[in-house]
């Protein structure tokens, strides 16, 4: 067996056996190839291996880190993102950012189909797990409903939950997910360097009379996510598309 392999079964064994934790730092890669034996160049071409089998991230300037366990998003489910999470056996923690009461912005009303004038609740919010923050989310809730969640604390309930609790009804949503980069304002919200991939969710939610209820836009580290869908012939309808240009 090639030396570069035999270091990179080394390693992955110690990353699955937990010698190496989730999201932990691999010693630098000098004091790797001392330890082995071997050039820098021989111990790169290791993590490159390991680096293909998704079990390190190599951060440019910071380190080489094992990857953290990934969530698998269920896109056949209607429910917040942090129940998917704590149904995986996650600990989720929610940071509120900001919350208000505001005119709708012109693209959030176009979305709902709303007037131009209405008000609606704006919800900031981040979601931190696996010692990690991930998602970056903005929830905008139409009025009246907005308003009958103005007490709620959302570092606790999920926003479909407090909806029910008040009593609205939610029938479906429409999503679309599509790839991205990490702009710079989402970045200080998330333990990640601007630039890095992401995925981005935009969803509508509705109620039984087809009203738009909620706009919905996520923003999720990539290192950090898996998309896995159920298909059956009269369940899931996936529509795969091109990414528009922005």
């Amino acid at each position: 067996m090639a030396r570069y392999r035999a270091i990179a079964a080394d390693l992955a064994a110690k990353i699955r056996d937990g010698h190496y934790a989730p999201g932990e730092a691999l010693p630098a890669q000098r004091e790797l190839s001392a330890a082995y034996g071997v050039t820098l160049m021989t111990l790169r071409q290791a993590l490159r291996e390991l680096d293909a089998e998704g079990l390190i991230i190599q951060r440019p300037g910071k380190g080489t880190f094992v990857a953290p366990p990934h969530l698998a998003y269920q896109l056949g489910s209607l429910r917040s993102f942090a129940d998917d999470l704590r149904e995986q056996g996650h600990e989720v923690r929610t940071t509120v950012l900001a919350r208000e009461h505001r005119q709708l912005p012109p693209g959030i009303a176009a979305r709902l189909r709303a007037r131009s004038t209405e008000t609606g609740l704006r919800l900031e919010r981040v979601r931190a797990f696996a010692g990690r923050r991930a998602i970056h989310q903005v929830s905008w809730v139409r009025e009246p409903h907005g308003d009958r969640l103005r007490d709620v604390d959302f570092s606790a309930t999920s926003l479909y939950a407090a909806l029910a609790d008040a009593g609205v009804v939610v029938a479906r949503a429409a999503e679309t997910i599509r790839p991205g980069v990490l702009g710079t304002d989402v970045a200080r919200h998330l333990d990640e360097d601007e630039g890095a991939p992401v995925l981005v969710s935009d969803r509508i939610t509705y109620g039984p009379d087809e009203t738009g209820l909620l706009a919905d836009r996520a923003t999720i580290l990539g290192s950090m996510m898996q998309i896995t869908a159920d298909r059956a012939a009269t369940g899931l309808s996936l529509h795969w598309g091109a990414t528009p240009a922005h």
